[in-house]
């Protein structure tokens, strides 16, 4: 992982268990964490969806997934304006309902993210005496050519973080929406 990042002893043993990255010389990878104030189950039926990350990804305006949902199923993503790219194919590798794990590879689109890989993994935890959720996303990715390894990372990053946000803010509104979702039911 990125040497940059400092994590707490929860985050670091999660990390280690799930995020397992083996970058190449010409690739970065770094994780990033997220405390969300909603109960797993709630954070978790957002993220488990792979055929519908608009409804927490904001730079997500359209997706379709070709075959059933299962592993290896293969969404078309279109991206708004703002992003270096319009599409994005990703492919489904692993989707874990008792461990609470998604990974993706983006297999195709018009933007320079190659060989790009993601691990989300979603945990209970306690926030204020009340049920919240630690979100951890992780990558691997190309550095592409004329970029710089650092350049790539905080490009990454950016989005991940913007993206965890909006899953906080989405499933937070939700909690507060829908009071029996504030019970912890895994």
């Amino acid at each position: 992982m990125n040497g940059a990042d400092a994590y707490g002893l929860v985050e670091a043993n999660y990390i280690r268990r799930h995020h397992r990255h083996e970058p190449t010389e010409n690739q970065c990878t770094s994780a990033l964490v997220k405390h969300i104030r909603a109960p797993v189950n709630l954070v978790w039926s957002l993220v488990r969806r792979f055929d519908q990350p608009q409804r927490y990804k904001p730079f997500v305006s359209r997706c379709v997934v070709n075959g059933d949902l299962g592993i290896g199923s293969v969404r078309e993503v279109n991206v708004r304006s703002g992003l270096p790219a319009t599409t994005s194919t990703e492919r489904l590798e692993l989707l874990d309902d008792e461990e609470h794990i998604l990974q993706i590879k983006i297999v195709g689109g018009d933007h320079r993210l190659r060989n790009y890989s993601s691990i989300m993994t979603v945990h209970p935890e306690i926030i204020d005496g009340r049920p919240g959720t630690l979100v951890i996303e992780s990558f691997l990715v190309d550095v592409p050519e004329g970029n710089t390894r650092d350049e790539t990372c905080y490009f990454v990053q950016a989005l991940i973080r913007c993206n965890l946000k909006s899953l906080a803010d989405v499933s937070e509104r939700m909690a507060v929406q829908d009071p029996m979702n504030q019970q912890n039911r895994f």
